[in-house]
């Protein structure tokens, strides 16, 4: 076998362990999170505008918007947090600033997302 064939396949082997891998930690993720949005140990936060959670959120949901994660992250240091927008979007971006400042912090990307999770433990599934 040359050296460029070598290469490739060494190449075709790394990148189908790494697709794997993620895959993986991305179906682990999602199932912690199920979990982890029906727990009593967890602070469901909404990164929404306070207009938009007045309109409606997920039981048991505080209010913290994105804009003011930075000024929070005090009260949520030493919880589990699991954040939520829209969308996902901000929730992504309050993830990030919570892990950057030591919060253990969790996607539950949306609204809908975190209140369907909720309605799957009432109707018991």
């Amino acid at each position: 076998m040359t050296k460029g064939k070598l290469a490739g396949c060494f190449m075709a082997i790394i990148l189908t362990l790494t697709a794997c891998k993620t895959t993986s930690t991305n179906l682990n993720q999602k199932a912690d999170i199920r979990g982890m949005v029906n727990s009593s140990d967890v602070t469901l936060v909404d990164v929404r505008i306070p207009e938009q959670y007045e309109a409606g959120t997920a039981k048991g949901a505080v209010n913290i918007p994105l804009a003011e994660i930075q000024s929070n992250i005090d009260s949520l240091k030493g919880k589990k947090v699991v954040v939520f927008c829209n969308k996902g979007i901000q929730a992504d971006q309050a993830m990030e600033i919570l892990k950057k400042n030591g919060v253990e912090a969790y996607d539950g990307t949306s609204l809908q997302n975190v209140k369907a999770i909720q309605n799957e433990k009432q109707s018991g599934k």
